[in-house]
Parts: structure tokens; sequence; C-alpha cells
């Protein structure tokens, strides 16, 4: 990254850094995607089971991964402060963290998992599906803990094209692997829902492995050493870690968690409603990849000006990113209201089903609105380090406000399935609001530091 001296210079190192972090973020949500289709393709047992097991994966993993992400602002401000011989060192510890918190989960697991999926209502081959895909998927937690520090560095840096080539890479690896376990292909075992899990696995070992390549060989990476030295492990350095990344994996987590548990409690309702709730929340998770792609960006843009105490450059990036996502959530939204039944119709053939997801694509559409202004924020708070006020923040709109109101108008008034999504888009709003006042004073907080040095 460099320093940049007008608004046009801004904008564009911000589309540069943005534009493959978005790609990356559509290709990671095709894996996904793409191993449910695969899966489905085998059996509805078996798809049954990874979804059981992605459910109760996803949340845990998202909220986790959070917390190695707060590598990415640690070596933004190294590297805004030409501080570069400390870059090695943290990345080094988050290392070394993220394979403790692999082990930690994976022990979790071990004790766990039998009793919640028993705790469950399931068919015995589903519950086994469940089972053996989250074993296979284990596998390969260390990689992938990796992986997320690997890249942390490499996004911090603004080489966001490196990440983005990584995962495209990933994406016919993963394929591929599918393709020979869940169907027995050129000999290999047929595993059903367990090959997704080992195809995901075998592929988090390859794209870590393809990371430290390129870290260790290739520029600008290169020049940092970062494994060229053997450090001792820090707590302190894991301390500094910590309180960053484990508000942002709370708020994370609180975040993904809601939807999960907003799909429990719509599974009250007849299944229309409830493949029409997923297929309309399936296609929100997809357009959310915009606003989420530009609050990662800002986080790398603005943790890079604070480091170099470039605070009213900061302050910039932060609301051209904000401008930037409700322009899209705009377009978004405009689509949505025109072909609400058209964009149902990639899902379904079922006429019930349609209309009922046309209905709540509206509710979508504000959803975009929100999401355009609380998720920039969150990323731009990231850059200036500021976590914990975030996490209150995203316990309050989602767990006090969100979920409770939902529930209350979906079971005690007319609005009946529709309710949920009001409280959540209610909780958003809320969220948005809070995080914008927040953002104003910490940007306040700094601005004076700044005039007075000039």
């Amino acid at each position: 990254m460099e320093q940049t001296f007008s608004k046009k210079e801004k904008f564009r190192q911000l589309l540069i850094i943005l534009i493959p972090i978005l790609i990356t973020q559509l290709a990671m949500y095709s894996m996904t995607f793409i191993d449910t289709l695969m899966t489905g393709r085998y059996s509805s047992e078996d798809l049954a089971g990874v979804a059981i097991g992605s459910s109760l994966w996803v949340p845990v993993f998202t909220g986790l991964s959070g917390i190695l992400m707060a590598v990415t602002p640690i070596v933004s401000h190294l590297v805004g402060a030409k501080n570069q011989g400390q870059v090695a060192y943290s990345v080094i510890q988050g290392v070394y963290l993220s394979v403790i918190m692999a082990i930690i989960i994976f022990a979790a697991g071990a004790l766990s998992l039998t009793p919640i999926l028993n705790g469950m209502s399931l068919e015995f081959r589903v519950r086994e599906t469940a089972f053996d895909y989250l074993a296979a998927l284990s596998t390969g937690l260390i990689p992938l803990f990796v992986y997320n520090v690997l890249r942390s560095f490499i996004d911090a840096l603004g080489k966001t094209r490196v990440s983005m080539m990584i995962t495209l890479i990933s994406l016919p690896i993963n394929v591929a692997f599918n393709y020979l376990f869940i169907y027995g292909k050129f000999g290999f075992p047929e595993l059903g829902g367990a090959g997704a899990g080992f195809a995901s696995a075998i592929t988090y070992w390859l794209i870590t492995i393809i990371s430290f390549y390129i870290i260790h060989n290739s520029t600008p990476f290169s020049s940092f050493g970062i494994f060229r030295k053997i450090h001792s492990v820090s707590l302190t350095k894991w301390k500094e870690i910590l309180l960053i990344g484990i508000p942002i994996g709370l708020s994370i987590f609180f975040e993904t968690s809601i939807f999960s548990a907003v799909t429990l409690f719509m599974s009250t309702f007849n299944t229309a409603v409830i493949a029409a709730h997923q297929i309309a929340l399936n296609f929100a998770s997809l357009l959310y990849m915009i606003p989420l792609s530009i609050s990662m960006a800002l986080t790398i843009v603005v943790g890079f000006e604070i480091g170099a105490a470039r605070y009213r450059d900061a302050k910039e990036y932060s609301w051209m990113g904000v401008a930037v996502a409700v322009v899209m959530a705009l377009l978004c939204a405009a689509v949505l209201l025109l072909f609400p039944e058209e964009v149902a119709s990639i899902y379904s053939k079922d006429e019930g089903v349609l209309k009922l997801t046309a209905q709540f694509l509206i509710y979508a559409m504000f959803f975009q609105l929100s999401d355009a202004i609380q998720a920039p924020i969150q990323g731009a708070l990231r850059g200036y380090k500021d976590v914990n006020v975030t996490f209150i923040m995203s316990l309050m709109s989602y767990w006090v406000i969100g979920l409770p109101l939902g529930y209350y108008l979906a079971n005690y008034t007319y609005w009946g399935a529709f309710g949920y999504w009001v409280g959540l888009i209610a909780g958003l709003a809320a969220g948005a609001a809070t995080l914008t006042s927040r953002l104003i004073s910490i940007q306040k907080r700094k601005l004076p530091s700044e005039m007075q040095e000039n």
C-alpha cells in the first residue's frame, strides 16, 4: 500500500484492495454452494447430514476465525508506522495461537459432537453422515486456522489479489476432490457426505502450503522474513491478539448464529415457509458479501493510515467505504424490488414457495441498506483497533433487540414468519445507528491530536 493524497487516489486504492477481496469472498461462498450441490446429487440423506454439520460448524468457525483477523489491523499498524521488524514476530505468534486454537476445537468437538447430535431428532443415516462429515473436516482444522493468519498478513499489506488467486485455485481443487471422494471415482472410496469433509480438509492443506510458499519466496512478502527464524512463544503477543480478536470473533459469532437461531424458530411453520425463508436468506447472504468485503478492505486501509498517524486520511477512507456500500446496496435493493419473482425462480419452481420467497426478498432489501452502513463501519472501527464497544453493540442489536422483537412479532402479531425478519431488520438498523455514532466519536477524538501535531 502507498500513501494517498487525493480522494481520487484513495478511491482507486480502495478499489484495488476491495475487488480481489470481493472475488475471494464470492469464491469461498461458492465452495459451500458446490459442496451442497454435489452432496445433494449423491443422496438427500447425505445432503441433510452435510447441512446439519455445516450449521453446527459455520458459526463456530466464523467466530473463531474472527479472532485471528486481529492479525490484519496489527500488521497494518506496524506497516503504516514503518515498524516492519515486528511484523514477522506478530505473524508467527498468530500462527502459534492458531495451532493451539485448532487443537482445542478438535478436542472439544471430540467430546461434545456425539452428545449434540444425539440430542437432535435426526434419522440415523443423517446423524451418521453429519458426524462423519465433521470428523473428516476436522483433519484440516490446523491448516485452515493457519491459513487464516497467513491470509490476514497478505491482506494487511494490501496484496488482496494474491489471496484472491489462492482462493480461486482452491475452487477446482475442492470440486475435484469432492468428485473423487463423494462418488468414489478412479479407485477412491465412495464416502458420500463424509467425502465432502475430506475434500475440504485436503483443500485446506493445499492452500496453506501454497500460501507458505508464496510468503517465503515472493516479494514483497519474502522481505519480512516470516519463516526465516524460529521465535519463542510470547504470551504477551498472544494477549494482544486475543484482546483485539476475541471481540471481533464474538461480534461475528453473534451475527452468524442469530440466523441459525431464527431458522430453528422457523421450524414451527410449514415446509413452504421454511423453504422460502431459506432461499431468501441464502440470496441475502450472497449480497452481504459486498458490504462484508468493503468492511475487510476498510480494516486494511484505515489500519494503515492510523499506524502512520494520518487520522484525516483514515476518516476519508471510512466514509468513502460506507458511501460505496450504500450505493451498491441501493442497486441490489432495486434488483430485489423489481425482480423478486425472477430471483426466487433461480432456486425453486414451486408456485407456493416462489410467492412466499418473493415476499421475503422484499424484507431482504431492507437488510441490504442496514448492512451497507453497519458492516463497513465495523471494518473501519477494527482499523482503529476499537473492537470492544463494537462487540457489545452487536450483542445488543441482534440478541437483545432483533431476536426478541422478531419472536414477539412472529408469534403474537399478524406478521407471522415475516416477524422474524422485521425483528432482524430493526436490530440491524439499531446496530447501524449506534456504530455510526461510535465511529464519529472515535474520529473526533483522533483528529484534534493530528491538528495539534500540525
